[in-house]
């Protein structure tokens, strides 16, 4: 491909569409893990909130640790499912600059 084919595809509305499409998806997604992920250790690290015991000796520390664990899979496989729409998007626009679309 030439420069001018990503030029082309640089400017089209298709790759802009998708381009904010994917911040759309990436950017609340990134704060929202940054923000639970740091929760943990400020909440044990200044507070005794979690310190209470749900289920015999667990407390609020173990659970929420877990819900980290699952948290963190359950944005990976949005994440992969999101990222395969996306490519499968911009495969689409790179065929039609090639195609001569564009």
């Amino acid at each position: 491909m030439t420069a001018d084919g990503y030029v082309a595809i640089a400017n089209s509305q298709e790759f802009k569409s998708l381009v904010k499409k994917k911040n759309s998806f990436i950017v609340p997604v990134s704060i929202f893990f940054l923000l639970f992920y740091f929760t943990l250790p400020v909440l044990t690290s200044f507070t005794t909130v979690l310190n209470v015991k749900v289920i015999g000796d667990i407390t609020l520390v173990w659970i929420f640790a877990l819900a980290q664990f699952i948290m963190t899979w359950i944005l990976c496989m949005t994440y992969v499912s999101k990222a395969n729409k996306f490519d499968q998007e911009a495969e689409s626009i790179i065929e039609k600059v090639k195609d001569g679309d564009y």
